[in-house]
């Protein structure tokens, strides 16, 4: 203070003679109160200024509400630069007025400094003022440059600086004199003020954006709001083309940080990835390496060394990167330590050197930003790795999902392949997180150790003897964990797979009152996965708790070695070794997690590269002859194939055929005879034993079990084909379904939903003719397409596609209709794998019996058509209702009919009020994740009884490790030349014991987190899946699978593993913050007077991020349900997608789902690290802020080891903040899972079970008469109705068929009949009770059905026979006998416990429609329901099922819908619907004898269709 008040003394050297007068003047102008007060009251004045301008100007611009909205996407040139210099003086001024605070308060008060002081202060307020002006009011001013005022003020305030620093320059250029940061106020404020100069003279707006903008807005017709959003080829990340302060500071994330700010984001507001990061340049990077590290090995397939090779090869530059990071981040993390022994030194009056507290200082501050700096992007390359490694697993195993053969495709379910994509592709990617730590730790660990040896000298030693022990523990703990990974994952992934294929088939399940028995079998599966998860999680939080403990481990060895060598400990040197192990706690408190991952990561990268290792389809099955250099389009010489190559019995035998251009082939059999894997072999699907297959031209499959996509019916049609308007109608014309499409709502915009469940049977199967037709192939297969079709339509397909689309085409076509046969130019006649006769139809109908036992059978049918058209059935015509619905019989005249009908089209137009789409996109909750959600969740298990417990535990573990090192401070002897307070013997035991206290305390909070998330994830699983299962089918027609299975494993894992850990980090950095604050202002309370607006501002950078993040994490959450929909859907119809030669278009559409995903990740990553890179800098500014405070405070009015120990937490006070932050949002991320699962408690429900105040009698239904009245039905309430008002009367104990063309209504009726559906209008009764008023399982465990969709389940034989384990083998036996199966199961090596692969695939769909229906002889229902039974088997098992049917059920009511009409001739009633109205209903022969009625024109056409011959049937 002295040497700065000298200045009056000497500051007159440049005047050698000045008069008293002028001295005066002179001393007046140069005193410090003039120059300060001077710049004080300029300030002053402009800040009122402008206030006043602003003032009037928002008068002035009451009337312009929209110029924000008009000038928002302009530019001004130099805008940000001279809003972030005005907010940069205010800041600077702040700083340095706080400094001066402390300088003064050091020194003492004067005039002179109070002028100093009000000066920085006002220009604090002036500055900002300025930034808020320049914020609000100009950035939508429409002026052209900046404000007249404000460029004079720039100016003016540059002359004002650069005068001050002259004076500066010239009377106090001496040291000393003038303080050191009045001379850092004048420099600094002449640099900006010369920039702003700059500014003011240049800055002006952009003409040619200007230009530009008001072009697109007159282009968009709306010049004063339009707006125009860029293309998507334009919309690339920022961070592609960011400058380097950009790139170092992630401002590029700022665009969106604002959007998400001021909106909801949706995907389309986030930017595409850059070539770079997207999954297409890294796939193919992959690929390659993968296939060039494949090829220089001798060893065949993908091992796990050559997948991890591939992936590093991959992301060798970043990988790079993130070790030069990462080795900054090391070095500078330990620069601290290093120098706290010197400050404390320093503090207690031992200086090196002049100035050398304000270079210590700087040194701290310094490293704290290079430390900051380098962990950020450290951290987001790591991501940006993980990002990068995950994408190309995907990819590859996508793909390697369409190559499998079908032996491996067998032993790995589309749940299993699901589980490889959701869990062990993101757990590699996750991986990256941990991936440092290998090489980190070895060097945080030597650096540990020279710091130790420097103040410790050999006890150091110790601290790496110690340090070895901890690291040894982690051997057997790292095998437990992997175990306990390995086995955990093995359970996961069966109960995926038992999911994934239940949700499949939730539709029988249903109607057989089977879910709550498969719910069981989940929760089991649960149950062996849980008992891993237990030893998992438990396991974990005791390895942590050792972890935790383990630096304070190290510590007490090293204090302990220090003791009994007898080298003193002091203050400094004790706080330097102790910020060194808390810097230390980290890799090791890392260590145990990383351990796990290794684990983890190795377990699933075995199971990855164990998936890629399986067979591919064999490439050179089939020969593909170039197009047109044959006139042979198929040829099979010698060919045996088996679809198990193990088995000693092959699939298919001796085949010889050759196939013409321009030929129909037709293919018949018995159920079971290859008629299937017939095509499939020409396919190329089918393993080949020898042989060889020729085939030329390009191919076209219709399955026979219909593989639609979601999606619209456009899409399906054209598949990947471009619109030729003129050849797709004729296309929809020719499969008849123009007439279908102008029912849907939406016409063939219409979405699909997941494998076509808004769809008919009859009209799943025309898109997929209507497919492979519009793909104008040279060759078509066609695997039985028409069964699934009424008569009528199955002719117009036969005639309008194959005889006259495809008349010039090769076709080769399954079939069980006989009356298809003569059309074609050879006959295949197909038993027991071999082709037993081959002709045309005339050659070999007299041949052999194989051929004859078919038509034979269909004659047989014809001739009992012909009887009952000449033989009236009395005894049906007396019980046809009258309409009625009592349970009187009585007869409807045609008339009544007539009037019914046009009744109940009248209704038409009042019903259908709302129509929509029935597949919507997913439900995502917006805004901010409720207070609630967080409460549902702590207070799940045991009614939040452990929180307070939990967090009690924390509070004590870190309130003791504080009072560990605050004794340990304030124990320990400053230097050598100081007596210690106690004893060393005391000072170590006391220590010791704080440090088993806080041991025991993290133990306990371990523990019980890990009981609570164990017990809440449980208790999440059970609710979810009982909401699931007990969902009304419409929930599952109108979800697609992929988002189901995404919660129970993705969400669930979230669940089980992930936030429990979340939680506790969150709240143990809180209460660490806490402590550190409580430490540092136990020293200087006036560190609050900075920490304060920097937590303030924290605060407010926090509530900034976290809307964009927040929707950020909800896009990941909803973006990865399509990836796993469309692998899934792939996966089941790979066979069609190979045999049309879609694969790489598929591919090209699961990259653009990977990046779908990746975006918003990517994304999100960024925007966690834009906020956390800002806090590090706040946090480094309040530290710094400490450490000046404690420097500039006299000697000896602190204990310097207590200040020192404030420097050592105050090192951590920028991890401590920033992972607090940090947590918080990574946690409301993660929470989204809970949020997610908590949806899916609250879906609607069906029904009751059962209504215990209503349960029917044991005995019920005891006639089984069905009474339906005014019955109406629609799908959804925005969907419109398929069943318009039906009122008929099917009599007890009597059969009746159901026919109708396909969409009117068949099906849907008999989900009515088993409220699968709920009725919007109308009752049906069963023996005159309304089924409305019973449980759901009293209803449908009463009634049987085979439904129109054969279904059988991954197990066995007797399982898909008895699921519930109610019948004996005998009784099971006895049903397969009467089901036609009975010898095919006794051949098969493990009888009843015969395997059934998923989707019962190694069964033919003939067997599989027979195994439906030995499930109804089993149980014996008095109501019988056949829906398209007999649809997937010949004429002959045909009659032998109707046969026993009639003879099991002879009592009972039988309800068929068939498309074959022989199907329903021995029906006692013939119900006919058309367009969910009742066209006719009487019995059959009634029908028959009105020649004019609809069902007689059908059994007409049936009847000259089955019996005429190939030019009789091209003129129907």
């Amino acid at each position: 203070m002295a040497t700065f008040n000298a200045r009056n003394n000497g500051m007159f050297i440049l005047f050698s003679h000045p008069s008293p007068h002028m001295m005066k003047a002179i001393a007046f102008l140069q005193n410090a109160i003039f120059l300060r007060g001077f710049s004080a009251s300029i300030h002053l004045a402009f800040m009122l200024l402008l206030s006043m301008i602003w003032v009037i100007k928002g008068c002035n611009m009451g009337g312009r509400g929209n110029s924000k909205e008009r000038l928002k996407d302009s530019s001004f040139l130099y805008y940000k630069p001279a809003l972030f210099s005005s907010l940069g003086l205010s800041l600077f001024h702040l700083v340095l007025c706080i400094f001066n605070y402390f300088v003064w308060y050091k020194y003492g008060w004067s005039d002179e400094n109070l002028s100093i002081q009000l000066d920085l202060a006002l220009r604090t307020l002036a500055w900002f003022t300025i930034s808020a002006y320049l914020h609000s009011k100009f950035r939508y001013s429409e002026e052209e440059k900046f404000p007249i005022f404000l460029r004079i003020w720039w100016f003016l305030y540059f002359f004002m600086c650069s005068s001050f620093l002259v004076l500066d320059l010239v009377f106090y250029r001496k040291p000393g004199i003038l303080p050191i940061h009045l001379w850092v106020l004048d420099f600094g404020s002449v640099l900006v003020g010369f920039f702003l100069c700059y500014v003011g003279l240049f800055g002006k707006k952009n003409k040619e954006e200007e230009a530009c903008l008001l072009e697109e807005r007159l282009l968009d017709g709306n010049i004063l709001g339009g707006s125009f959003k860029k293309s998507k080829k334009d919309n690339v990340t920022p961070y592609a083309n960011a400058s380097l302060f950009s790139l170092l500071t992630f401002s590029w994330m700022s665009p969106l940080l604002k959007v998400g700010y001021r909106k909801t984001l949706d995907l389309d507001d986030v930017p595409q990835l850059a070539d770079n990061d997207s999954v297409n340049g890294v796939f193919s990077v992959f690929r390659n390496n993968l296939q060039e590290d494949n090829s220089s090995r001798s060893s065949s397939g993908v091992g796990t060394l050559k997948l991890v090779n591939a992936l590093l090869f991959s992301v060798w530059k970043e990988l790079l990167w993130t070790a030069l990071f990462s080795l900054l981040y090391t070095v500078s993390s330990y620069v601290g330590p290093y120098l706290i022994d010197a400050f404390v030194q320093y503090l207690s009056g031992h200086s090196e050197f002049e100035n050398e507290g304000y270079v210590l200082v700087s040194t701290f501050f310094i490293a704290k930003l290079v430390e900051c700096l380098s962990q950020r992007h450290w951290l987001f390359r790591l991501q940006q790795v993980g990002f990068r490694a995950r994408a190309a697993l995907v990819a590859m195993i996508y793909n390697k999902g369409l190559s499998l053969s079908s032996q491996s495709r067998q032993g790995h379910t589309s749940g299993e392949i699901i589980n490889f994509i959701t869990v062990d592709a993101e757990r590699v990617g996750d991986f990256s997180w941990y991936l440092p730590d290998l090489w980190m730790f070895p060097v945080q660990v030597t650096l540990a150790l020279l710091i130790l040896y420097k103040n410790l000298g050999l006890a150091s030693i110790a601290a790496f003897v110690a340090t070895v022990v901890v690291m040894l523990m982690n051997v057997p703990l790292g095998k437990l964990q992997e175990k306990y990974q390995d086995k955990m994952m093995k359970s996961k992934d069966i109960r995926m797979k038992a999911l994934s294929e239940i949700l499949q088939n939730m539709r029988i399940l249903k109607l057989q009152a089977w879910e709550m028995k498969f719910l069981s079998k989940i929760v089991e599966l649960r149950k062996d996965e849980t008992s891993w998860l237990k030893k998992f999680v438990y396991s974990s939080a005791m390895i942590l708790s050792v972890f935790w403990g383990a630096p304070t481990f190290v510590s007490v060895v090293t204090f302990g070695a220090c003791m009994l060598m007898g080298i003193p400990l002091e203050s400094g040197k004790i706080l330097s070794a102790l910020a060194t192990f808390r810097i230390l706690q980290e890799p090791i408190y890392n260590l145990p997690d990383t351990i796990s991952m290794v684990a983890q990561t190795k377990v699933s990268l075995d199971r990855i590269s164990s998936f890629l290792r399986l067979e591919d389809l064999q490439p050179d099955v089939v020969e593909r002859l170039p197009e047109g250099s044959s006139d042979v389009a198929v040829e099979i010489s010698d060919g045996n194939f088996s679809w198990d190559l193990s088995s000693a019995n092959p699939t298919l035998k001796d085949l010889n055929f050759r196939v013409l251009h321009g030929m129909r082939v037709a293919v018949c059999g018995t159920v079971g005879s290859g008629k299937s894997s017939l095509l499939s072999c020409i396919l190329g699907e089918v393993p080949k034993i020898s042989g060889t297959i020729k085939l030329c031209g390009s191919k076209a499959y219709v399955a026979q079990s219909p593989w639609i996509q979601s999606g619209k019916i456009e899409e399906n049609i054209l598949f990947g084909k471009e619109m030729d308007r003129e050849k797709y109608e004729s296309v929809l014309e020719a499969c008849s379904l123009k007439k279908d499409l102008e029912i849907l709502s939406f016409g063939d915009q219409t979405i699909i939903g997941e494998r076509g469940i808004n769809l008919s049977g009859g009209q799943k199967q025309r898109i997929q003719i209507a497919r492979a037709l519009y793909q104008d192939a040279d060759i078509y297969l066609f695997d039985d397409p028409f069964s699934a079709v009424d008569a009528h339509t199955g002719t117009h397909l036969f005639k309008e596609c194959l005889l006259g689309i495809l008349g010039s085409k090769t076709v080769i076509y399954v079939t069980h209709q006989v009356e298809f046969l003569p059309s074609s130019d050879l006959i295949l006649v197909m038993r027991d794998g071999r082709i037993t006769q081959a002709g045309s139809y005339n050659d070999i109908l007299s041949l052999g019996t194989d051929f004859m036992e078919l038509v034979g059978a269909h004659e047989q049918a014809l001739s009992a058509l012909d009887s009952m058209e000449t033989d009236p059935d009395s005894q049906a015509s007396n019980i046809v209702e009258d309409g009625s619905c009592g349970t009187g019989s009585h007869k409807d005249s045609p008339h009544k009919d007539k009037w019914k009908r046009e009744d109940q089209n009248g209704k038409k137009d009042e019903i259908i009020e709302q129509k929509g789409q029935l597949v919507q996109d997913e439900e995502r909750e917006k805004g901010q994740v409720g207070l609630l959600v967080y409460w549902k969740y702590i207070t799940m298990a045991y009614r939040g009884a452990l929180v307070p417990l939990i967090l009690l535990a924390q509070i004590l573990f870190q309130g003791l490790q504080i009072g560990s090192n605050y004794w340990m401070a304030w124990a320990a002897p400053i230097s050598k030349d100081t007596s210690a307070p106690v004893e060393g013997s005391v000072l170590i035991l006391v220590y010791v014991a704080l440090a088993i206290g806080s041991s025991i305390c993290i133990l306990v909070r371990s523990m019980l987190l890990a009981m609570a998330g164990y017990k809440t994830a449980n208790l999440l699983f059970t609710k979810m899946h009982m909401c699931i299962f007990r969902a009304a089918m419409s929930f599952f027609d109108s979800t697609p699978s992929g988002r189901i299975l995404n919660r129970a494993s993705t969400d669930q894992s979230a669940v089980d593993v992930n936030i429990p850990p979340q939680i506790g980090a969150y709240g143990f950095y809180i209460i660490q913050l806490l402590g550190i604050i409580a430490v540092m202002s136990q020293v200087a309370w006036q560190v609050f007077i900075i920490f304060i607006p920097v937590l303030a501002t924290c605060i407010w950078y926090e509530q900034y991020y976290i809307p964009t993040a927040r929707e950020l994490a909800r896009l990941v959450g909803v973006c990865k349900a399509p990836i796993i929909q469309h692998l899934a859907e792939s996966l089941s119809g790979s066979t069609t997608i190979r045999s049309f030669d879609q694969g790489s278009r598929f591919m090209d559409t699961n990259l653009c789902l990977i990046d779908g995903y990746s975006r918003p990740k990517f994304h999100s990553a960024a925007a966690m690290e834009w906020l956390c890179f800002r806090l590090d800098m706040l946090s480094s500014i309040t530290f710094a802020f400490c450490l000046v405070f404690l420097i500039s405070l006299p000697k000896g009015v602190i204990v310097p080891g207590i200040a020192g120990l404030a420097v050592t937490y105050g090192l951590n006070l920028n991890t401590a903040a920033s992972r607090m932050i940090w947590n918080l949002c990574n946690l409301e991320n993660k929470i989204i899972s809970v949020e997610r699962i908590f949806q899916y408690m609250d879906i609607p429900s069906e029904p009751p079970l059962v209504i215990e105040t209503n349960r029917p009698d044991p005995n019920w239904p005891t006639e089984g008469e069905v009474d339906i009245c005014e019955l109406q039905v629609r799908y959804a309430p925005h969907m419109p109705l398929v069943l318009r008002g039906l009122t008929c009367t099917f009599p007890g104990g009597m059969k009746t068929g159901i026919v109708g063309r396909t969409g009117s209504g068949k099906s849907t009726l008999i989900q009515t009949l088993f409220r699968i559906v709920d009725p919007v209008g109308g009752q049906i009764l069963i023996d005159g009770l309304d089924i409305s008023t019973i449980g759901l399982h009293d209803l449908r465990s009463r009634l049987s059905i085979i439904p129109q969709d054969p279904t059988m389940f991954e197990g066995t034989v007797r399982s898909n026979l008895d699921p519930l384990e109610e019948y004996t083998d005998e009784r099971i036996w006895e049903a397969l006998d009467r089901c036609q199966l009975g010898d095919t199961v006794r051949r098969r090596e493990g009888k009843l416990d015969s395997a059934v692969t998923e989707n019962g695939e190694n069964w033919s769909m003939g067997q599989r429609q027979l195994v439906c229906l030995g499930r109804v002889i089993l149980k014996r229902s008095k109501v019988l329901v056949l829906d398209e039974a007999t649809a997937s088997v010949d004429t002959a098992t045909d009659s032998l099922i109707q046969q026993t049917l009639r003879q099991q059920f002879s009592g009972c009511t039988v309800i068929t819908i068939a498309h074959r009409i022989t199907s329903v001739l021995n029906s006692d009633m013939v119900l006919l619907l058309d367009n969910g109205l009742i066209a006719e209903y009487d019995s059959p022969t009634k029908l028959l004898e009105n020649k004019s009625s609809s069902f007689a024109r059908l059994v007409a056409e049936y009847t000259v269709r089955s019996s005429s011959s190939f030019e009789n049937l091209a003129n129907l």
